[in-house]
């Protein structure tokens, strides 16, 4: 099975032969088999020339780049080579005709919502008392049908979101002091490890969007815009409550991540090295792990998933199946 590979040392990467080759700045050579990787994280400075970049494109390689405060840059996205122009008219015009946007956005959301819903009751069952807020969200997920609007419709989604984290103080098994959702910057820890996940997950829908013929900048929930793959953050809010809020529960009852996982003297903005790594490892090992596929009657991976999302995504505007989005069943 192929991975990511993560690079947190500063260095160059580079070609050498039919080799993937990535030089430290000790000057250390760590030579990696380009035929088991996936996709490549960068966590910092970082040398490369078009010859490489030629080299990642010719395997489809996606190289996803993120900043000191380990925010996400960008990623270098290889050419497309499963172009499709029939299904690119039919994505086209599914966003063009708003008839046929809104159920699409509108499925988007209510599969994350009912995918929120079953971790409160996950952690409800286990002792932690979260029942107003699953009642809450009980009653304004069923209010997303009736809905005539996106704009309604990411309103409703923002209240979810909410009443979600404001039973988080209750599941996490420290005091984190979580009042509410706050993005730009983040103002403390928890807003910190929230917004470093969710751009995991981004990247990893955006990895497996290369590999079917979508076009990853025709969306449908959140606007398209210049410069970002909207298409992989309407698919990574189906996935975020299963795979990174699961893992940021995880890793804090764990005491994996505390305070001292983040700079203090920068407001907890920053990651350490350390726990960067060890997110990006726990994160490989949750997309590794299998379940059986109800429909399919296999197991497949938690990764394998995003790419079923979009297989159904593709069947659904080629008018063979209604789309309908991954809910959490266990």
């Amino acid at each position: 099975m192929k991975k990511s590979l993560v690079i947190h040392t500063n260095g160059e990467l580079k070609r050498n032969d039919n080799t993937l080759l990535f030089i430290d700045y000790e000057g250390k050579k760590h030579p990696k088999p380009v035929e088991a990787i996936s996709d490549i994280y960068i966590f910092s400075e970082m040398t490369v020339n078009t010859k490489f970049l030629n080299y990642m494109s010719q395997y489809g390689i996606p190289i996803h780049f993120f900043n000191y405060y380990q925010y996400y840059t960008g990623s270098f996205y290889p050419k497309e080579t499963l172009l499709s122009g029939q299904l690119l008219v039919q994505q086209v015009d599914a966003y063009s005709n708003y008839s046929k946007r809104l159920p699409i956005a509108k499925e988007f959301i209510m599969a994350a919502a009912d995918n929120i819903y079953r971790n409160l009751r996950y952690y409800n069952s286990r002792g932690k008392d979260v029942e107003s807020p699953m009642k809450k969200i009980d009653l304004l997920r069923k209010n997303l049908s009736d809905v005539k609007k996106i704009e309604e419709l990411m309103g409703i989604e923002g209240n979810i979101r909410k009443e979600y984290y404001s039973a988080w103080n209750e599941i996490v098994n420290q005091n984190i002091k979580f009042e509410k959702r706050i993005m730009h910057p983040p103002d403390n820890m928890i807003n910190s490890l929230i917004s470093f996940v969710n751009s995991l997950i981004y990247t990893k829908v955006l990895s497996e969007i290369y590999k079917t013929q979508l076009n990853p900048t025709i969306s449908y929930l959140h606007e398209p815009g210049v410069r970002r793959f909207s298409l992989a953050l309407d698919i990574a809010e189906i996935f975020k409550p299963l795979i990174g809020d699961r893992l940021i529960f995880a890793l804090l009852n764990k005491k994996q991540i505390t305070e001292d996982s983040f700079t203090k003297e920068l407001n907890f903005l920053h990651l350490k090295k350390e726990a960067s790594r060890l997110i990006m490892k726990q994160l490989d090992e949750r997309l590794e792990k299998t379940i059986t596929h109800k429909e399919l009657g296999r197991k497949v991976s938690y990764q394998h998933l995003m790419r079923l999302e979009c297989y159904k995504l593709v069947k659904h505007l080629m008018g063979e199946k209604e789309y309908e989005g991954f809910r959490i069943w266990w």
